[in-house]
């Protein structure tokens, strides 16, 4: 029977890397999926310009690369990585999709409630 003769903040701090790593790993597979669907989209409609009833469709695929860009950033910041250019290079982020990170898309207003006055 062997037996970890580490101390136990450094089998705990261990085990907090284990799961950074595997969360930065998620969230970055989750990033790719979102760029894929945008870029598959784009190439899909590959027009000067996206027909307007078209645009809707392509501003929610920014939004959710956004968000999921947004996530990742917070992620490694949290992990102390703090300059995110290397995402930005490595992942090839478009312009817009940078702009709008962090961004979450209203939702409808909520309806007023009457209070009877």
């Amino acid at each position: 029977m062997s037996r970890d003769l580490r101390p136990p903040v450094d089998i705990l701090h261990y085990e907090i890397v284990q799961k950074q790593a595997s969360a930065l790993g998620r969230m970055g597979r989750t990033l790719e999926q979102a760029l894929a669907r945008l870029r598959e989209f784009d190439a899909a409609h590959a027009l000067p310009e996206v027909p307007a009833a078209m645009q809707p469709a392509r501003r929610k695929l920014v939004m959710e690369a956004g968000h999921a860009l947004w996530m990742l950033v917070v992620q490694r910041e949290a992990s102390g990585l703090r300059d995110s250019r290397h995402i930005m290079r490595t992942y090839n982020v478009p312009a817009e999709v940078q702009c709008c990170m962090g961004l979450v898309p209203a939702a409808s207003k909520p309806e007023m409630i009457s209070t009877g006055r």
